[in-house]
């Protein structure tokens, strides 16, 4: 199945509305509307099949010459076993997508806490708008965040964070990464 960027997806790629992990941005990039899923999934940039099922159903992706979604819809929970890229994105009301934040269903927490990779998914779109709002002073603290790919990395980031934001306002970064 070959997929397309919608208006809808351009927009939040420039804008950030929804957070997108950095290989689902690579992998976006890569949908242009001649590649196959199968050979993004080939590239070699670590996506997962979900991943871009998650796009298609934010309304990021269709398939070619699929119905044009309006706007992004809010990502729905993953059900184990889920496939979706057949199906044609819903556009909705909301425009934002803030539920990105919250555990999925398909990825069992640990009885302690959440995983590592779950932390990740919660901190990374706090770092990144926490960096971005620093401007053009930040802006190699931002690239270094979104170069980040694992948990480790991101608690390696955030004393710098920190240190450029302030206490107060990378306490959101501080719970996400350590609760």
């Amino acid at each position: 199945m070959i997929l397309v960027k919608t208006e809808a997806g351009q927009q939040v790629f420039k804008d950030r509305s929804v957070p997108l992990s950095p290989r689902q941005r690579t992998a976006f990039i890569l949908f242009d509307g001649k590649r196959s899923v199968d050979e993004v999934l080939a590239a070699g940039n670590g996506i997962a099949r979900e991943e871009i099922d998650q796009m298609v159903d934010l309304g990021l992706l269709q398939p070619v010459g699929g119905v044009k979604a309006a706007a992004p819809k809010a990502p729905e929970p993953a059900a184990a076993g889920k496939t979706a890229l057949p199906r044609s994105p819903e556009p909705s009301a909301g425009g934002k997508a803030p539920e990105a934040a919250k555990p999925r269903p398909a990825e069992p927490a640990p009885a302690a806490g959440r995983s590592k990779q779950q932390r990740y998914k919660d901190a990374y779109p706090i770092a990144t708008q926490l960096t971005g709002a620093l401007g053009l002073m930040g802006f190699r603290l931002n690239l270094q965040v979104e170069g980040t790919t694992s948990y480790e990395d991101l608690v390696a980031l955030a004393p710098k964070i920190r240190a450029a934001v302030g206490a107060e306002k990378a306490a959101a970064l501080d719970k996400a990464l350590n609760d």
